[in-house]
């Protein structure tokens, strides 16, 4: 079962796995930066950052292969624009229904920008 996972996952494009790695690790992430904010507010900073680098373990566990994968394919700015189109793809959902804030024009505004910045940076070869 193991060589028939091995194999399905080293069959996807690496610009796929690059893609699902920082989109995993973006949700842990997003967690590990604000959950504390919801769940323990009244907690000292040391179990907030204890609570959140428990978190973060994951995502690092994650984005570390998906920066290597994607740089094979990527350069490096490409690769860090993604991530940060990724990141705002991941923070509207959570902030709008894990955290409960208000949808907001300028979320689309910062969308916009972000895309122009996804454009720009993979336009050229």
């Amino acid at each position: 079962m193991l060589t028939t996972i091995s194999n399905f996952f080293s069959a996807i494009h690496p610009l796929y796995k690059t893609v699902g790695l920082l989109l995993l690790s973006n949700i842990f992430m997003t967690f590990a930066w604000y959950s504390h904010l919801k769940f323990l507010p009244d907690k000292s900073i040391f179990y907030a950052v204890i609570f959140s680098w428990s978190i973060a373990l994951f995502e690092y566990s994650l984005m570390i292969p998906a920066n290597r994968i994607g740089n094979q394919i990527l350069s490096l700015p490409q690769l860090k624009i993604l991530q940060e189109a990724i990141t705002l793809i991941v923070f509207v959902p959570f902030a709008i229904f894990f955290m409960k804030q208000p949808l907001k024009l300028d979320f689309l505004w910062a969308a916009l920008c972000l895309c122009g910045a996804v454009y720009f940076i993979f336009r050229s070869p």
